[in-house]
């Protein structure tokens, strides 16, 4: 329960040299990272788009599941799931 708590209060971030960009050459989102593309679906687009180094991602789930009708619980665990392998491919700092 305290982890839970304690991941909840992660105020995630991206890392220096990182960039959300909409590409119009796809037609979609996408995070620059250096020498690095990530091409993004509309729901990490839309998790990115809060993701401002000051939102915690219990905001962002809060945020996500007012927006979009959805059970609070399934918002946090994707949200943070996505966050986290982000973050362990060097977009996201810990």
């Amino acid at each position: 329960m305290a982890e839970a708590a304690a991941e909840e209060s992660w105020i995630p971030r991206l890392r220096e040299g990182v960039r959300l960009r909409f590409d119009q050459v796809r037609g979609s989102w996408v995070l620059l990272a250096p020498e690095r593309l990530f091409l993004l679906d509309e729901q990490a687009a839309e998790i990115l788009r809060l993701v401002d180094g000051a939102r915690s991602l219990g905001a962002i789930a809060d945020d996500l599941a007012r927006r979009f009708d959805a059970p609070r619980a399934v918002i946090l665990a994707d949200t943070a799931s996505m966050l986290a392998d982000l973050r362990d491919k060097g977009a996201i700092a810990p």
